[in-house]
């Protein structure tokens, strides 16, 4: 056991389930103390209370910059050269908007996302939200594995050892019993993506055509209309992951970083922030230098890296894959505690880093059983490796809208949040991207199912979709100024939410019910849909 101070908690004042979520910060670069409610004056102390609460937002994000975003960003400089690089820009505001959300609802509630999915809007959509996490983390671990192996193999190591330490690190960086020393390991795994710009250097892509790309543009390419519009929607659902929510959330709680601490934990994300669209802008950047007029188009990571070597050299090869091995690494240590967290926080295990692993038995087991079962499978020859990211991809597409609808209800729930809930601008832009996610969701489930699916079709979803979105925004946005009342936000640095069972139920208006019915209905067929058309595939 570690030897953290805790306190003991009050079931009457606080919702935080696990007693290990209240005590010391104590982070990878510094400790806070749980009684200090010290003003932080001077640049000195400023900087050290910065330093104990980096590590959430930062490793949420390089994790984001997994072997996934690899390819997905390989590709996109592959086929595209840097002229995607505006849609990152793009969803700038949309990352650091989702995740502040989250993290106010951590800092605020102690609860984790699921748990609070499950108390507010009943026992389906609690149960949906833990399965379709579990589904779609086992398939993204797998890719991380995908990712690992190719890396090893580019690097001459043999596969089967090389898998078998990744997964072994991977377990035992959670395994220490400490949550310092876990987010140590980590933070040092987010350094090694800083590995990308010395392989940018060595590529040297045109800087003027580095900065046309920043500017929103509908390239031509291979493939046409239609393979341009399903990439788009792939870095999309790289960039803003199911996963992250409930990783974040999570993440801060068990932290122990409380609402007195929420402009350091900000600035966390935006430090996140930069690393992150540093490093996907770098590998776009790489890959459309490596295959400049070039006729070949992607296909996969490992063919990104061959074509790096060719034109700069075996070291920036080794370095990008080196680079891909440390992202993959990083992605597991987030997708695998997301999971763990989730099913922890719902099903009223002890789920903590800071407990050892004989004192939280059940959440390690879903830790380990996850990394094991993805190192599995990607060592069974034969495995549908290129299927299951193709799946992992269009079930995020497909899931996306529906965890960015509970994050936000979630963050417009008074009894949750109280004092903290969202602004109208917040609002309004999380609503409008709520509705775009659910254009890319149907149009990427449209793809799937129908691979010959035409620009002009693609357009015409689009279309419809977004007049049924205005149309139902109208509507929301007349009830909402009906029934609009000023925010009190006095005393919201001591705010806390109470205990789970003292809230009221959350208010159930017709419209949210149908909206939900809609919601519901729709994930249901487009994942069903999408599993019988991969098993389709898979059969040949």
């Amino acid at each position: 056991m570690t030897t953290d101070t805790t306190v003991s908690i009050d079931r009457r004042t606080t919702a935080v389930l696990d007693e290990q979520h209240v005590g010391d910060i104590r982070g990878a670069l510094g400790t806070i103390k749980a009684g200090d409610c010290a003003p932080r004056t001077g640049l000195s102390a400023k900087l050290k209370t910065l330093l104990a609460i980096v590590g959430p937002g930062l490793i949420v994000l390089v994790g984001d910059n997994d072997a996934g975003a690899f390819a997905t960003y390989g590709q996109a400089g592959q086929n595209y050269g840097p002229k995607l690089l505006g849609t990152l820009l793009l969803l700038v505001p949309v990352l650091y908007v989702n995740q502040e959300m989250v993290l106010r609802l951590g800092a605020v509630t102690g609860v984790g996302h699921a748990r609070l999915i499950l108390e507010r809007f009943g026992k389906f959509w609690g149960a949906f939200s833990v399965i379709d996490l579990f589904l779609l983390n086992a398939l993204t671990l797998v890719t991380e594995f995908i990712g690992i192996t190719m890396a090893t193999r580019y690097l001459g190591l043999p596969t089967v050892p090389s898998v078998a330490l990744a997964a072994a690190v991977i377990i035992g960086a959670a395994f220490t019993g400490s949550f310092r020393r876990f987010e140590r390991i980590a933070i040092f795994f987010c350094l090694g993506s800083l590995t990308l710009i010395p392989v940018y250097v060595f590529a040297h892509p045109a800087p003027a055509e580095m900065l046309g790309g920043l500017v929103p543009t509908m390239p031509a390419g291979p493939g046409g209309m239609a393979e341009l519009m399903l990439l788009i929607i792939a870095i999309v659902g790289t960039t803003v992951a199911p996963w992250q929510l409930f990783f974040q959330q999570s993440y801060v709680i068990d932290k122990r970083i409380t609402p007195r601490f929420m402009r350091y934990e900000k600035a966390d994300l935006w430090i996140g922030l930069v690393v992150v669209m540093v490093g996907a802008a770098a590998i776009m950047g790489i890959a459309s230098a490596a295959f400049a007029g070039a006729s070949t188009s992607f296909t996969d990571t490992a063919g990104v890296t061959d074509g790096i070597e060719a034109y700069a050299g075996r070291t920036a090869g080794a370095l990008f894959a080196v680079a891909l091995l440390d992202a993959s690494i990083v992605g597991a240590f987030a997708v695998s505690l997301s999971i763990a967290y989730a099913i922890g926080d719902v099903f009223g295990m002890k789920h903590s880093l800071h407990r050892g692993a004989r004192h939280a038995k059940g959440f390690y087991a879903v830790y380990a059983g996850l990394v094991a079962l993805s190192a599995t499978i990607v060592l069974i020859p034969g495995s549908p490796l290129g299927l299951l990211t193709t799946g992992v991809q269009t079930l995020a597409g497909v899931l996306l809208p529906s965890a960015t609808v509970f994050l936000l209800l979630l963050c417009n729930d008074k009894a949750v949040l109280g004092p903290w809930v969202n602004g109208r601008l917040t609002n309004l832009f999380t609503s409008v991207v709520v509705g775009v996610l659910v254009v890319l969701s149907v149009i990427l489930t449209s793809a799937v199912l129908f691979p010959d699916i035409s620009a002009d079709q693609i357009f015409l979803i689009m279309a419809v979709s977004g007049g049924i979105g205005a149309l139902t925004a109208g509507y929301a946005l007349l009830r909402r100024r009906r029934n609009a009342a000023p925010i009190d936000r006095t005393g919201r640095a001591e705010w806390r939410m109470p205990p789970l069972q003292y809230l009221p139920p959350p208010e159930m208006s017709t419209g949210r019910k149908i909206g939900l019915t809609a919601l519901r209905t729709y994930l249901l067929l487009a994942m069903a849909l999408v599993i019988v058309k991969l098993v389709q595939l898979a059969l040949g």
